[in-house]
């Protein structure tokens, strides 16, 4: 039996259930109810075509971080496993890609659209103050959940998930019987440019499975539970997704791009009235918490790891006496995002969030390469992906076609931000060594 808590001060109380559900809850974010109006417009009834493939080029990626995780098993997720593979470089480098490039950035710009959604049902958030006020509020008591344990942050998320899948869940039972089959004939295929883009759009869509490895060392038998929670979760998600689509195209039709904003809504009021698309107003800002608490939850578990290797200041390596938990870790990242939230500075650098995280996709995949050439001590009995080096190679191929997809200014924010990243690493470095000269 496993040691519940780890060599570094943390215990590992996250099973199958709240890993699978964290994974589901940074996944089905906002964009579930915008996206089946995009897609439509874009392809029509064929549109649940773009869901299959993006699925499988999503699923390869998904099993790569499934065999890496099962064998790598110290806290950090994406951030650890490159680290271990190419060394302290590259995992400087994958960190500030994550915590910074990708999850403050993209946390504040949910945080943003959680208060505007909040606004239209209570005008008094439209007002700055009141916002700012929403922020720190939302913020401490997602902060005060995650210092008291790895288990009450799990379990927040759990009921959060529950909440944000009952309304899909109540369109997916209820809009059956909405649904006119003629706006379900596929009359044309798009073009391979329409698919291409279209699919890119739903790509990103897809992605936030990665956030939840974060807390890679606090999960209970991690070569068990991550794979199983992964694979469990990505069903869960294809599912749903693809259901959506077909509700909203059976539903709306051609009448899809006149709700382009809101066709869930649309499908909500058809079943249960005005109402409805209050209630799902509701749902997209209970979705938009959900996924600011699980990034709160797993991404500070970076810094602490990064703390850790010495590449971070000390103070973020602290864990908590009695709940063992990375609590300045947790403040200090909540404390960024609170910053950015009510700053809108973000809103400048938002062009690096998509492009940063595929790089971590890249570097992801690449480390569970190098790794399989060199075994680790842990990764007896781990999960290994199928299909030896097909899984792998396409999933590559995806990131890369992604990647040469990016608009020219995206290009440029990540490659200035990388040339930052790589200065600050090497005056680090200089200074350390003029500190151990002194020495």
């Amino acid at each position: 039996m496993e040691d519940s808590t780890t060599s570094e001060g943390l215990k590992r109380v996250i099973g199958v259930p709240g890993f699978a559900a964290s994974i589901v809850n940074n996944t089905l974010g906002g964009g579930i109810y915008v996206l089946p109006a995009i897609v439509a417009i874009q392809m029509g009834a064929v549109g649940i075509l773009a869901y299959v493939f993006c699925g499988i080029m999503l699923i390869t990626i998904m099993l790569c971080y499934a065999e890496i995780g099962s064998k790598v098993n110290t806290s950090g997720g994406s951030y650890v496993y490159v680290e271990t593979a190419f060394g302290p470089f590259a995992g400087f480098v994958l960190n500030w890609l994550f915590f910074f490039g990708y999850g403050v950035l993209s946390s504040a710009a949910v945080m943003n659209v959680m208060a505007s959604s909040l606004a239209i049902i209570f005008p008094v958030f439209a007002r700055p103050l009141m916002q700012d006020s929403l922020y720190f509020v939302l913020l401490a008591v997602i902060v005060f959940i995650n210092i008291r344990g790895a288990k009450q942050g799990e379990s927040f998320l759990k009921y959060i998930t529950v909440i944000k899948l009952l309304p899909l869940l109540g369109i997916i039972i209820f809009g059956f019987a909405y649904i006119k089959t003629g706006n379900l004939h596929w009359q044309h295929f798009p073009s391979l440019k329409t698919s291409g883009e279209t699919t890119l759009v739903l790509f990103y869509a897809f992605m936030g499975f990665e956030t939840s490895l974060g807390v890679s060392g606090e999960i209970k038998n991690p070569k068990r539970t991550i794979p199983l929670g992964i694979i469990s979760a990505a069903l869960v998600i294809f599912i749903f997704y693809g259901l959506i689509q077909t509700i909203a195209q059976g539903v709306l039709g051609n009448q899809m791009a006149h709700f382009k904003t809101a066709p869930l809504a649309a499908i909500a009021q058809c079943i249960v009235g005005p109402i409805g698309a209050t209630l799902l107003l509701v749902a997209a800002v209970v979705s938009c918490l959900g996924n600011t608490s699980g990034d709160v939850m797993a991404t500070p578990r970076l810094l602490f790891a990064g703390a850790k290797d010495g590449i971070f200041p000390k103070t973020l390596a602290k864990v908590h006496p009695k709940f063992a938990t990375p609590y300045t870790a947790i403040i200090i990242y909540a404390a960024l995002l609170f910053i950015f939230a009510v700053s809108g500075g973000f809103r400048q650098l938002a062009v690096l969030s998509s492009g940063c995280l595929l790089l971590i996709y890249l570097s992801v995949v690449l480390a569970m390469l190098k790794l399989r050439t060199k075994p680790q001590p842990s990764a007896k009995k781990s999960f290994k992906t199928p299909g030896g080096y097909l899984v792998p190679a396409i999933a590559i191929a995806a990131i890369v076609w992604l990647l040469v997809s990016l608009k020219s200014e995206e290009m440029i924010a990540i490659i200035i931000f990388l040339a930052a990243v790589v200065m600050v690493y090497f005056v680090m470095k200089l200074f350390q060594k003029k500190q151990d000269q002194k020495f």
